[in-house]
């Protein structure tokens, strides 16, 4: 698998590229990806990103087999080196791990497609999920007795009511679109061919907001879901003040004023 990437305006669309073998993932692809997500995090000129996949079957089918081979030596050694180090050895796993890059721009899947294993579970780590209507959805580790190994029992229990994630995560049973939607799982469905023009439409809206107040909203959202109404709160406060003086925010304020379009610079 290789990775794509190219912007429209202000949003960067990332591409997964191996339609051949449904964009599964292996160790140097996902290094890859990491990579541009990583770049776009620190690209002032991207303020959102829509994440896909190549072709129109598969948005991304989870792992490689054929690339993914067994390490040679045991979990319990190599957990304890670095993710790159590990995944040298056969342990691409934390590879999909995306939390250490912190991403704190907005993320788009746009699913097309198979959208399985280690695919669901990176698209439970985008922000938004819109999908085709020939999209179809499963965690199907448990069928060849194993298990999400990122999060994704933790993501789908987060994302969508508990008694479907754990119907899903117990069966492996694969979903599509239609039912995707009326649990929540995703925000929308279109057709194929109207897929990205959504995504992007999505991303360029987000884009029009104050950069720094979205991935602050992002932030927030990512790490303090888990706190006490006491401390998200101060929290959130925080995130005001820190932004309270910045001049986008002194500049949306004259705008409204005005009566025009702000023009946000993200500072």
């Amino acid at each position: 698998m290789s990775v794509n990437r190219k912007s429209e305006g202000a949003v960067a669309i990332v591409e997964l590229d191996d339609p051949a073998a449904m964009n599964a993932l292996t160790p140097d692809g996902l290094t890859e990806l990491r990579e541009v997500l990583s770049a776009c995090q620190n690209d002032d000129s991207i303020r959102a990103i829509v994440l896909t996949g190549a072709g129109d079957r598969a948005f991304c089918a989870g792992a490689n087999l054929k690339k993914t081979f067994p390490p040679e030596n045991s979990f319990g050694r190599n957990v304890l080196l670095s993710r790159q180090v590990e995944a040298k050895d056969g342990g691409y796993t934390r590879l999909l791990d995306l939390t250490d890059l912190q991403i704190w721009k907005p993320m788009i899947a746009a699913i097309n497609g198979y959208c399985l294993g280690g695919g669901l579970e990176l698209a439970l780590q985008c922000d938004l999920r819109i999908a085709s209507d020939s999209a179809s959805f499963a965690l199907p580790e448990v069928k060849v007795a194993s298990v999400p190994a990122v999060g994704g029992v933790q993501y789908l229990l987060r994302a969508i009511p508990a008694a479907h994630a754990m119907k899903l995560a117990l069966t492996g049973d694969r979903i599509d679109a239609a039912d995707a939607l009326s649990m929540g799982l995703v925000s929308d469905i279109c057709s194929p061919a109207e897929l990205m023009e959504s995504a992007l439409a999505i991303g360029q809206r987000i884009a029009q907001n104050g950069p720094l107040a979205v991935q602050m909203v992002k932030k927030l959202a990512v790490e303090t879901a888990h706190e006490a109404p006491a401390q998200f709160v101060a929290q959130a406060n925080l995130a005001w003040g820190l932004l309270r003086d910045s001049a986008d925010r002194i500049e949306g304020r004259q705008a409204f004023a005005e009566k025009r379009k702000p023009i946000f610079r993200g500072n």
